[in-house]
């Protein structure tokens, strides 16, 4: 008689069946969107939706470099503050940049004021005090009691429109006080303009200068109740017997009758295009004035994206998580109006497109870890409209994006770091094949330029520090990334000649391998290495790396493992060295970059060149070294105070790390389709795949001690294998990890149990 294994047979049509959607669960209640405000983390606090191109929050002042080191003021708030200037519409989160901030709103009563207060001097300017315990922040919500003024402000929005709700408990000579003018840090306006439509709709634009050279921003003002009087400004002077002003720094004040209409509303619609568009983006998207039900609204879109992931666990470690998933969703904004237009990188008016355009593509961050986690969490729409943002990028600038902000190319960072992203969409099948040989245009185009030190890297040979004299090795190591991505999409797509030849390209790592020091150190073009050599120094861009030191970029080779390995003569020594970066003194000597943060040794959580590094134990078969690394680095640096980051949060990349990695997993090599077990934070997570399959994973005995892996079971069998990859995961099903406090030595031992087997 034939037995059969019921439970086997289920989980079998389980991992290769559609599932239906599992139950939402209420999960923005775990989200503290406080969580790296402090300190470096430089996080966006206010009201948002998941990729809104409207980011509606404080601005504050940010605190001089000399005296106060306003880099940390960058997102436009930061929690140590106990001021608001007032709120705009535009943010940038986790940057080093402060841009944006655009559209200055200021909920006022008394005299006009006309500029922002000064540092403690808040009666120099407009602005309020606060206390922390008046404000609230949720997904999609800000809300806070600016004291000076006795305005409680309320805050939601959209993806292309700002909602305001102020109550005025002081009606003294109330008004709206609008500053085109005000900047972040080195941002500052060009052009300004305010046009009165009638007693509650206006428009303007503001033009500005800074990281993003050329930004513009065409807004629509609607207030719920009548503007009784308008005053404009130009700077300091009044502009009267106009309804229409232009200049470089323009402003208005607009007056309503606040005893007898207690609380405003406004309503402001942003476009890249016109005001046109932007009036046309309030009616699509909020056509009416209901602030309680856009504000559920808001926390509905929130709590469908995190319930995409269903985490299970203490409710701390739940709050980090959540909070993390959170803050992936804040960038590439959307970037177009809701009629399809958006603005071209040729400052060209693109109409009525058929896909979303995005910005805000921090792309040598997120190529890492966001974008893949992007594979994994959304449907194949939202995959495909970064691509074909950054197709049509590659059609209007010749290039594709490096690091792209409002239209504008910044070439920030180094390397290439869109086309691991493109060259991933087309080799996991996200693409559609008719956009195949576009996407290879532009690859090979981009691959193919000069700048940079490319016009050695074409020619198969290294870049000589005689021709750039700074991070010359974070260069090439970038370029290598990408040019295995190249490679990669070659061999899919059937271009033997080009993969032949980028294969050789991605290989041009090790002429940069100093054996008589074991780290990756710029040479001279007479083939000579560079002496004097500190292996430690970390001058802030001004050594042979890039907001790193020679330890660092001495593991910057995640596409070949197996040939870095190889430099190093093997996996004893491989693992020495390695053992020997993460328990070294971290101390980096004077004048070391401030992006290089999270230590463990001299690994570097805090900056994403070493986001990686954990999972590079598994590729020589001590898979629990980097169980434990990552166990570390998560416990140490991920927290749910205000300074839980300890470094830029980098448009959510330092967040999509700690995603994948409290889940047990990490895409170690990110277009190899390969994510890499470590040390998963959850009793269960549940992930909903963009095919509608679903990927329970079960951890046995988790405890904060228990770092190490003891067994895994997939779909009820035994599994031996210290990875996973990218096709089985698409096919849903049951992963049980059990944990431990003491490692499994020969877990993932075995060489055809390591990644190292099926990865390039």
């Amino acid at each position: 008689m034939i037995q059969l294994n019921y439970n086997k047979i289920l989980l079998s049509i389980l991992a290769l069946s559609p599932l239906s959607s599992m139950a939402q669960q209420n999960l923005t209640q775990y989200v503290n969107p406080f969580i790296g405000s402090e300190d470096h983390g430089h996080v966006f606090v206010g009201a948002n939706v998941p990729l809104g191109a409207v980011q509606l929050g404080p601005s504050q002042i940010a605190q001089t470099w000399d005296q106060f080191n306003g880099w940390d003021w960058c997102s436009g708030y930061n929690y140590k503050s106990k001021e608001i200037l007032g709120f705009t519409h535009t943010h940038l989160s986790g940057t080093g940049i402060g841009d944006l901030n655009d559209i200055m709103i200021v909920p006022a009563n008394g005299k006009v004021q006309l500029k922002p207060a000064e540092f403690n001097k808040m009666g120099t300017g407009y602005g309020s005090s606060f206390k922390k315990e008046n404000e609230i922040a949720q997904p999609g919500f800000y809300s806070v009691l600016l004291d000076d003024y006795q305005v409680q402000a309320n805050l939601t929005a959209t993806e292309r429109v700002g909602y305001h709700q102020y109550v005025y408990n002081k009606s003294d000579n109330a008004h709206l006080f609008i500053d085109l003018s005000f900047k972040m840090n080195w941002d500052k306006t060009t052009d300004s303009y305010i046009k009165q439509i009638n007693d509650s709709t206006f428009v303007g634009y503001r033009f500005s200068s800074g990281w993003a050279s050329d930004q513009k921003v065409y807004f629509a003002l609607k207030t719920s109740v009548p503007i009784q009087k308008v005053q404009f400004y130009e700077e300091n002077s009044q502009k009267l017997g106009s309804s229409t002003v232009k200049g470089q720094a323009i402003k208005a004040a607009l007056f309503f009758d606040a005893v007898k209409n207690k609380t405003i509303e406004v309503k402001v619609g942003l476009s890249s295009v016109s005001t046109t568009n932007a009036l046309e983006n309030i009616q699509v998207e909020m056509p009416n004035w209901n602030f309680a039900d856009a504000k559920k609204q808001a926390n509905d879109k929130w709590n469908s994206t995190l319930n995409k992931i269903q985490f299970e666990g203490d409710a701390d470690t739940k709050t980090i998580f959540y909070t993390a998933l959170y803050h992936t969703y804040f960038a590439p904004t959307i970037f177009n109006d809701a009629n399809g237009d958006y603005l071209g990188t040729d400052k060209q008016v693109y109409e009525k497109q058929d896909f979303t355009n995005h910005t805000v593509f921090s792309l040598w961050d997120t190529y890492r870890g966001l974008h893949p986690l992007m594979n994994l969490l959304e449907d194949r729409k939202i995959n495909q409209d970064f691509i074909k943002t950054m197709l049509a990028i590659y059609q209007q600038q010749g290039k594709l994006p490096v690091w792209h902000l409002q239209g504008n190319e910044t070439n920030t960072m180094v390397g290439l770091p869109a086309i691991p992203v493109v060259a991933d969409a087309v080799i996991k099948g996200i693409l559609d094949e008719k956009d195949y040989e576009l996407a290879w245009e532009a690859v090979k185009t981009t691959a193919m330029g000069y700048e940079n030190g490319l016009k050695f890297v074409r020619d198969l040979t290294y870049i000589p520090i005689d021709s750039m004299d700074h991070e010359s090795v974070a260069w090439a190591l970038e370029y290598a990334i990408a040019d295995y991505s190249a490679y990669k999409m070659a061999v899919k797509l059937g271009k033997t000649e080009d993969a032949a030849y980028f294969e050789k390209r991605y290989k041009l790592y090790e002429q940069y391998f100093d054996k008589e020091v074991g780290h990756f150190v710029g040479r001279k073009a007479n083939g000579e290495f560079r002496r004097p050599f500190n292996a430690l120094m970390a001058k802030h861009r001004e050594n042979d790396y890039c907001e790193g030191n020679a330890w660092q970029y001495t593991w910057l080779v995640p596409q070949d493992v197996k040939g870095l390995i190889n430099l190093f003569g093997g996996d004893k020594n491989f693992l020495k060295k390695l053992d020997e970066f993460t328990t070294m003194s971290s101390d980096l000597g004077g004048e070391a970059s401030n992006d290089i943060t999270g230590l463990i040794g001299q690994y570097a959580q805090g900056n994403e060149p070493n986001h990686h590094v954990p999972y590079l134990y598994a590729y020589a078969g001590e898979a629990w070294k980097g169980s434990a690394l990552a166990r570390k680095a998560m416990m140490e640096f991920y927290t749910s105070k205000p300074n839980g980051l300890c470094g830029n949060d980098d448009a959510g990349q330092m967040s999509a790390w700690y995603v994948f990695s409290a889940m047990g997993i990490y895409p170690l090599n990110p277009i190899s389709g390969v994510y890499v077990f470590g040390s998963p934070m959850m009793e269960k997570a549940t992930i909903t795949l963009p095919n509608d399959r679903q990927l329970t994973i079960q951890v046995k005995n988790q405890a904060k001690k228990n770092s190490y892996i003891k067994s895994i079971k997939r779909n009820g069998a035994s599994y031996s294998k210290s990875f996973i990859t990218y096709e089985e995961v698409l096919k849903g099903g049951t992963i049980e990890i059990e944990m431990s406090s003491t490692p499994n030595k020969n877990w993932g031992k075995a060489p055809q149990d390591r990644p190292i087997a099926v990865d390039n």
